[in-house]
């Protein structure tokens, strides 16, 4: 008995709930822990810093909405048992054959990259774009209208250019200091 990783759609908004009641069925299996054909249901999340009324806020985000991971045996048994549970649309693979568990690598990745954004903490997403049309709320250049050139997401930073007595000048802000238009 081999335990290996399927991805499993679900209704978008309720993977948590699926988790919840594979892991209820996982604990109603009378077996013992090791003979059980279901180990374990999880939902790949990452934790993200965004901008809600102006302020940095930790939120985590689910890295594939949508899907749940589940270790199992595969088996008509197994199969049987995610398929009845609400919320499951089907298991990720082709139509008529047996799903494909998920490649080694890619499970590690998967689980490594909770671990990851422990390590680092979590990862600053900065919502704008190349070319985007933005305004400065504050610092020297505030009340200036300028173009996004780059977005340095490791720093924080946005290059923005503003247009200084008549000509264009590149400018770096913390892209807290800029408003989206």
């Amino acid at each position: 008995m081999e335990h290996r990783w399927y991805a499993i759609q679900t209704t978008s908004g309720h993977e948590n709930k699926v988790r919840s009641l594979i892991q209820r069925k996982i604990e109603a299996d009378p077996r013992p822990a090791e003979d059980r054909l279901i180990r374990q249901a999880l939902v790949p999340t990452q934790e993200v810093v965004e901008i809600k009324n102006g302020k940095k806020v930790n939120v985590e985000r689910k890295l594939y909405p949508g899907y749940v991971l589940v270790e199992m045996v595969m088996n008509q048994e197994s199969a049987h048992v995610i398929n009845s549970i609400q919320g499951v649309i089907k298991f990720v693979g082709h139509e008529r054959k047996l799903p494909q568990p998920l490649r080694p690598d890619e499970v590690n990745r998967l689980l490594g990259i909770a671990e990851e954004v422990e390590a680092e903490g979590p990862r600053e997403e900065i919502p704008f774009l190349i070319g985007q049309a933005v305004a400065i709320t504050e610092g020297p250049f505030t009340d200036f209208n300028g173009t996004v050139e780059e977005v340095m997401a490791d720093k924080g930073k946005v290059r923005v250019s503003v247009s200084l007595f008549g000509r264009p000048t590149s400018v770096e802000l913390d892209y807290l200091q800029l408003k989206a238009y």
